[in-house]
């Protein structure tokens, strides 16, 4: 399949995927417009993200916008889950320690936190926020610092805050500059890419 590609595309898939960060994902919590999921499938894009896990126990699986999130769906894996418990267990089965954005005086700063490691990242409902039984499952709370009179922000723009923060961080470690992939793995993605 590499051979019918023009030797600038190869070289930007084999970058692309060279930069993914396996130790880093997210997970969406019932959020029920399908542009903010689309949007952040887009930002998950962007810092590396390959999976991003949609965890739907009240809201329906959205449909996800090939417009909003300017086709980033054809490189970002989904996993659905329909149970708190089935996602957590799946999560800490391969390792992540799992941080939920959630406003609570118990919360740290999202800049205390050490995104580094291997991290999954919990964004609730734009209303109701991360369920209950999410946040007392997480490893952690955290809270996006804001000065202004409206302590809340749009679900696809604080996720897009959290992912650059933790882009800055793994930046300031060269994690991008490596492959957190062997060899084999590496060459099996980038030959799965050359078929999209």
């Amino acid at each position: 399949m590499r051979k019918f590609l023009t030797e600038k595309r190869l070289q930007k898939i084999t970058k692309a995927a060279s930069a993914r960060q396996f130790s880093l994902t997210i997970v969406l919590e019932n959020i029920h417009d399908s542009h903010n999921v689309s949007a952040i499938i887009r930002s998950c894009d962007a810092v590396g993200i390959l999976k991003v896990n949609l965890l739907y126990t009240i809201e329906s699986f959205p449909k996800l916008s090939r417009i909003s999130s300017a086709s980033a769906s054809k490189w970002v894996e989904i996993e659905k889950f329909k149970s708190v418990d089935e996602c957590v267990s799946s999560l800490k089965k391969e390792g992540f320690t799992i941080y939920s954005s959630f406003l609570d005086p118990d919360a740290k700063s999202l800049y205390q936190l050490d995104l580094t490691g291997k991290v999954a990242i919990v964004i609730g409902n734009e209303h109701r926020g991360v369920s209950d039984e999410m946040k007392d499952k997480s490893d952690g709370i955290f809270y996006i610092p804001m000065k202004g009179m409206i302590q809340s922000l749009n679900a696809s723009v604080a996720t897009a805050v959290s992912l650059f923060e933790a882009l800055r961080q793994r930046e300031n470690k060269n994690m991008y500059d490596k492959s957190e992939l062997s060899p084999v793995e590496l060459d099996q993605l980038i030959d799965k890419w050359c078929r999209k």
